[in-house]
């Protein structure tokens, strides 16, 4: 099985420390010792949001401001590089070739961003189709996808399940609401919806969640299914054990 995890910067390194990227870096190494090839892309959070918000005022334009959050999201891929250990990758991917080499050559690839106006959601699915994942797990700080920002709305609703299509429509509602916060983005949602890649969104800050979403199929966020794909991801999950 082909995985492809993005995990969020703000959920891998919601400050600077070593706790929470070990617990994903053990969960990593603990599904490629199940057989499984995992894909790491790892986002900047709010240390790119800083450094961002600092170059802004000094005048950095667009371009280099975007480019400025890859190079965060660079040394956060770095730091879980570090928590793997030396039988891994020992420096990010810069482009899908290069990880979908280390994937077939190690078993595990790690990637940050990868150009400027493309986020790590974005990157996450391009790497996932272009390996021809069996699935795309979204850690994100939030439980799933929801009709609005949860943090704003007491109201917004819970999609357990969503086709690819409406994952697409739900996003693009969310982006044009000045201020909500969608746990992916549009380009990520539409190259979902391309590839039909079975996506899961879920609450990543306890990675142990992960581990049971990729082994069992369990978890409480959404399912983005297929168009034609089986309500029950039965391709990959196992008999717990």
């Amino acid at each position: 099985m082909k995985v492809v995890v993005s995990i969020g910067g703000s959920v891998l390194v919601p400050e600077l420390g070593t706790d929470r990227v070990a617990e994903h870096a053990a969960v990593v190494e603990d599904l490629v010792a199940d057989g499984c090839r995992v894909g790491a892309v790892v986002g900047g959070g709010g240390v790119a949001r800083e450094y961002i918000s600092a170059a802004r005022d000094l005048g950095a334009n667009e371009i280099e401001l975007d480019q400025l959050g890859i190079d965060v999201t660079r040394l956060n891929a770095r730091l879980l590089i570090a928590a793997l250990g030396g039988d891994s990758v020992t420096a990010p991917a810069k482009d899908y070739e290069e990880a979908g080499e280390a994937l077939q050559r190690g078993g595990i690839s790690v990637m940050g961003g990868v150009a400027p106006a493309q986020t790590t959601d974005a990157v996450g699915a391009a790497l996932a189709e272009y390996v021809d994942a069996d699935l795309l797990v979204y850690a994100t700080s939030v439980p799933g996808v929801y009709s609005d920002d949860p943090n704003e709305n007491a109201e917004a609703t819970k999609y357990d399940r969503l086709s690819a299509a409406d994952l697409v429509d739900v996003i693009a509602g969310l982006e044009m609401n000045a201020g909500a916060s969608a746990p992916v983005d549009l380009l990520a949602a539409k190259i979902i919806e391309r590839s039909g890649m079975r996506t899961i969104v879920l609450d990543g800050t306890d990675p142990d969640r992960i581990s049971r979403a990729v082994r069992y199929g369990e978890h409480d966020g959404t399912d983005v299914i297929p168009e034609g794909a089986g309500e029950e991801p039965t391709y990959w999950a196992q008999d717990e054990r």
